[in-house]
């Protein structure tokens, strides 16, 4: 029978590969459908999640092994091999414990005609270390190219953190490194509903309602189950606080999230503006996202869940007093969360993007009132989604100020790399 751990983990890599299904989303539930708890769920924790992080590696290390490369092998087969690579060369398993139950998934999973090749392949890559391998694979490269295999990322995609991170060497070095690691786990006691002190884990170091977790499922902690707390990067909670606390002028009861979902910041948002007696509008244009924001703000009566398309919807212009645009983005910013959004994300679909951030920022500075203020966020640092959205839709704008920018790097501050401007209307 095939080891169970190891079956998972593959069917998870399938569903990453033929539904675009998230690990994060897939992953717990076949665990769960597998009783598949402990040390063996934390050992296919990290050899999906390593696995994922570490695909350019290894599909460079297996394509240069392979006769006809990696065009000749099939997708599923891919797959196994990835996870039995990632074994070899990053984690404690005993080179013939790697190979034979790599070899055991297909042979069980995918059938006999490939276990030959996968077996030889497999053997011929636990012939060198990890270290010597990359050597391997980028002698002769330099610059972007060899740290795009070195650290598992897009050509491209280094090349747009290296912009966004000013050309420094060193820094870019740090930050891809950091989404290569593990993230913690960071929960939120929401005001007025669960006091910090309430929650386990450690204090954060941005947020007054953070706490970090040192192990064990967020799920189990009694005040995430009921909703008064919830799982949120520290980055995400000084957003939404960023949005309470900017200085407006006169009223401030009418609080506005334009993209709303999944809901992390809103509940935030929303719990902040009960306490001062405001209303918040958390507005979704998907309804399977709005349903996710209905789930995260239930305990909150001051909040409306709708679901408008942010540019086309039916308030009134200035009749907010705060607004966030969290704004659909490529997600580059929490590439350590969602590892396989690096593999899927491609520099066109800033064409689609960018245009649909610029329509919503100046909708928003539309709905706010003069003296109230507008955040822009995204979960990206790639310039063309931050400060060249900003720039483009305040161009020539005489009622509009640019109060702030501020930029979180997961290897500076421990954050996804969280993006906001403060603007104001005046």
């Amino acid at each position: 029978m095939t080891d169970p751990v190891r079956m998972v983990a593959f069917h998870v890599l399938r569903a990453v590969a033929e539904r675009d299904s998230y690990v994060n989303l897939v992953l717990p539930g076949m665990l769960k459908e597998h009783s598949i708890e402990g040390r063996d769920a934390a050992f296919a924790t990290e050899l999906v999640h390593g696995t994922v992080r570490r695909q350019g590696t290894y599909d460079a290390i297996i394509g240069s092994v392979a006769s006809k490369g990696l065009a000749g092998i099939d997708p599923p087969v891919l797959d196994a091999l990835r996870l039995g690579t990632h074994q070899l060369l990053s984690m404690r398993v005993p080179p013939h414990a790697a190979v034979s139950t790599t070899v055991d998934v297909v042979r069980r999973e995918i059938g006999h005609k490939p276990v030959h090749f996968a077996n030889a392949l497999l053997r011929k890559i636990g012939q060198k270390d990890l270290a010597e391998w990359l050597d391997t694979v980028t002698e002769g490269l330099d610059g972007d190219e060899e740290r795009a295999i070195r650290t598992s990322h897009p050509v491209w995609i280094v090349q747009a953190l290296t912009a966004a991170l000013g050309g420094h060497a060193t820094q870019i070095d740090k930050l891809l490194a950091a989404d290569n690691a593990s993230p913690r786990v960071t929960l939120v006691a929401r005001p007025g509903l669960c006091s910090p002190d309430d929650l386990p884990g450690t204090p954060g170091e941005l947020s007054p309602y953070a706490r970090i977790l040192d192990g064990g499922a967020p799920g189990d902690v009694p005040q995430v189950r009921d909703g008064r707390a919830g799982v949120q990067d520290e980055g995400s909670q000084v957003v939404a606080i960023t949005v309470a606390e900017a200085k407006v002028d006169g009223n401030d009861t009418q609080w506005l999230d334009l993209c709303a979902g999944p809901g992390g910041k809103a509940a935030l948002l929303g719990a902040l503006a009960g306490q001062r007696g405001a209303s918040l509008v958390a507005n979704e244009v998907l309804e399977h996202r709005a349903e996710l924001v209905r789930q995260g703000v239930h305990l909150l009566d001051n909040v409306e869940v709708t679901t408008y398309d942010g540019r086309h919807g039916p308030w009134q212009s200035a009749s907010f007093d705060r607004v966030l645009v969290d704004a659909p983005c490529t997600g580059l910013g929490a590439l350590r969360r969602r590892p396989e959004s690096r593999w899927r994300r491609q520099p066109a679909d800033l064409e689609a993007l960018v245009p649909l951030q610029n329509a919503l920022l100046t909708r928003a500075l539309e709905l706010v009132r003069p003296g109230g203020v507008v955040v822009y966020a995204t979960c990206s640092p790639h310039l063309a989604e931050t400060t060249g959205v900003v720039d483009a839709v305040t161009a020539g704008r005489g009622d509009v100020d640019v109060e702030s920018t501020q930029q979180l790097w997961p290897h500076i501050d421990g954050t996804d790399a969280m993006f906001f401007a403060v603007l104001r209307r005046h």
